[in-house]
């Protein structure tokens, strides 16, 4: 156990130095600290999430009675993938402060302190920090420890929720180096949209109706004949999936919608200020370009 969770604890947050390295040095690239920065902690969480996928699909896979068979890849990625939850936190704080240095230099103002820094991050990025931490302090001992070794095709759909991570942070980038308007964002944004509603959207209520093939109830009985635990846990990482996915879907309303109208209407004059009003499309946060 101890090796594993060493391995994770190592891997991703090597991975992140080495390629943030890499785009900073390697000629023809040499990217700033921020981009790489930036660049970096996407891939890595794109990485994250093709290997979470591609272990989900083989413990799905491989369970025929989704409550009793086990697969050793079930608890194993979950402790290689408990500390990159902690990482994550990093990384996502060092997004955030290479923005808010830019912002502050754009606006000549002072940069602001390490303590305003982290205060800032922790009110625009709560929902997501908090995500993290119980995914480290409920959920990793709940898959270890309260499962028992049951229901390991549960936990392998659940890993399958990562399947729309890459287009997550491909949003993001695309945002970020201001490339809302062409089509490889639309479609990505499209991409999104949908493996996002899936994956982890309808994943909770197909886990259920899954449960309720397997016991030979009605859907709607499920909640009644499942531990009180179950429907707590489920009611609990559901709730901002489906608000992160308002989000996505306004975002990607506005992104379509907006298209159109630009298209309608004619160019502005030379006199008239050339400011962008168009919000992000993608990405969990509608604030998402604010910093950029």
């Amino acid at each position: 156990m101890l090796s594993i969770l060493a391995a994770g604890s190592i891997f991703f947050p090597g991975l992140f130095l080495l390629s943030k390295r890499f785009l900073k040095h390697v000629p023809g690239i040499k990217w700033s600290e921020k981009d790489a920065v930036i660049i970096s902690s996407r891939l890595v969480s794109s990485v994250q999430a093709i290997m979470a996928s591609s272990a989900g699909y083989i413990i799905a896979c491989s369970c025929e009675d989704i409550i009793e068979d086990q697969h050793w890849l079930t608890s194993s990625y979950i402790l290689f993938a408990v500390p990159y939850f902690v990482y994550d936190i990093y990384a996502m704080f060092l997004c955030y402060w290479y923005k808010l240095q830019v912002k502050d230099h754009e606006e000549e103002s002072e940069a602001k302190s390490m303590r305003s820094a982290i205060s800032g991050y922790l009110r625009r990025e709560f929902l997501m920090v908090l995500h993290h931490v119980v995914m480290v302090t409920v959920c990793f001992p709940v898959s270890v420890f309260w499962r028992q070794g049951k229901g390991d095709y549960f936990q392998g759909v659940m890993f399958l929720a990562e399947l729309s991570t890459p287009s997550v942070c491909l949003g993001k980038i695309l945002i970020q180096y201001k490339r809302q308007h062409t089509l490889l964002h639309k479609v990505n944004g499209a991409l999104m949209l949908v493996t996002f509603f899936i994956c982890r959207v309808l994943l909770f209520p197909y886990l259920y109706y899954a449960y309720g093939r397997y016991a030979s109830i009605p859907f709607y009985m499920v909640p009644l004949s499942v531990p009180w635990q179950c429907n707590a846990g489920a009611a609990l990482l559901m709730a901002p999936q489906v608000y992160w996915f308002s989000l996505i879907s306004r975002g990607a309303f506005r992104l379509f919608t907006g298209a159109s109208r630009h298209k309608a209407t004619p160019s502005s004059t030379d006199s008239e200020p050339k400011t962008s009003l168009r919000p992000p499309a993608n990405g969990y946060s509608p604030r998402e370009t604010d910093s950029h």
